[in-house]
């Protein structure tokens, strides 16, 4: 039995939760003010397990489809090294998936129900993961910018009340460290190279910097979860301080290597101490997020073709007499 008035049901499309319990809910309120952490077995909120449910599904479910755009350069990534390098990162980031989906799964619903609802559409992840990697920069891009854009997100929300997902994020953060490395090597290889790396570098720059920017979800100002999400210390810091804190690490960085952002707007205001900066268009990251980026149904035809693929294995692993037509010994 689960803690609290919610036990995840798939039969239960509604999903309507029981009344709270005033008392309960005072003393999780103050346990969280008094910097405890939440258990799976502890009395929760309906709403505190929904939200978290759906932040850490859709983290998991970027995990996996994030190895993707990654993935496809392996064989075509230049030299041995950088092959088997990137090879272990794609293979992380799969553990990192599942490192996820099993922190998920203590709040009550199944993995397999996530998967469902991941082919399905139902649920999301993250928006930079529906646009293609056209060239090998766009692998450094994103093993630098998008990873250390991670990085600041999950050290962040590592801190968070809900334990299973503070253990698995400082496991996480730890190999991201050496993902970022990697990345970054890449980039610096990149901008210190020929003319034809740094044009294709900066190319890459250029296309991704947008995506980049809705990387940390929409502004304060519209963002519908975020209030709730600190109060409850489900997630730690706003999308705009993120963003910020992003851009103050970084930026600095890719400028040092005489690398461009197409940004006229960017810049760090000397009086406040934050970054300024043009408003993202935030009616293209709705767009994407509701499955109507460039690669969203290739992403997902992907992971349908792996789902469909891989089912023998799992029915051998956990239904073997349909597979052999024997019993077991």
């Amino acid at each position: 039995m689960y803690g609290g008035g919610y036990i995840y049901d798939p039969e239960n499309k509604n999903q309507a939760p029981i009344a709270e319990d005033p008392e309960k809910l005072a003393e999780f309120e103050a346990k969280i003010d008094n910097g405890e952490k939440i258990e799976p077995s502890d009395w929760m909120p309906y709403e505190y397990r929904r939200q978290l449910i759906r932040m850490i599904e859709q983290h998991a479910h970027s995990e996996i489809i994030g190895a993707l755009p990654e993935g496809t350069w392996i064989t075509r990534a230049p030299g041995f090294k950088r092959k088997m390098a990137l090879i272990a990162k794609v293979q992380d980031e799969i553990g990192h998936g599942q490192l996820l989906y099993a922190a998920a799964e203590t709040l009550g619903k199944p993995r397999e129900q996530m998967l469902n609802d991941l082919l399905s559409g139902k649920s999301k992840y993250s928006n930079v993961f529906n646009y293609p990697a056209k060239t090998w920069a766009d692998v450094a891009v994103i093993g630098f910018l998008i990873d250390a854009g991670a990085i600041i997100n999950q050290l962040a929300n590592s801190k968070g009340s809900y334990a299973p997902y503070g253990r698995a994020l400082k496991r996480i953060c730890a190999e991201e460290s050496f993902h970022l490395k990697q990345g970054y090597e890449a980039f610096v290889y990149l901008a210190t190279g020929t003319s034809t790396q740094r044009a294709m570098l900066q190319d890459a720059v250029n296309r991704w910097w947008p995506p980049i920017m809705h990387f940390f979800g929409p502004s304060d100002k519209i963002s519908v979860h975020t209030e709730k999400l600190i109060r409850w210390q489900v997630k730690m810091d706003t999308n705009d301080n993120m963003r910020n804190d992003f851009l103050e690490q970084y930026v600095p960085k890719i400028w040092e290597l005489d690398i461009t952002l197409p940004d006229p707007n960017l810049r760090k205001n000397p009086e406040t101490g934050r970054w300024e900066y043009t408003e993202p268009d935030w009616d293209e990251f709705f767009r994407v997020i509701s499955g109507n980026g460039p690669c969203n149904k290739e992403r997902l035809d992907v992971r349908r073709w792996v789902e469909e693929s891989g089912r023998w294995v799992r029915q051998a692993l956990f239904k073997p007499n349909e597979i052999y037509k024997v019993p077991l010994a």
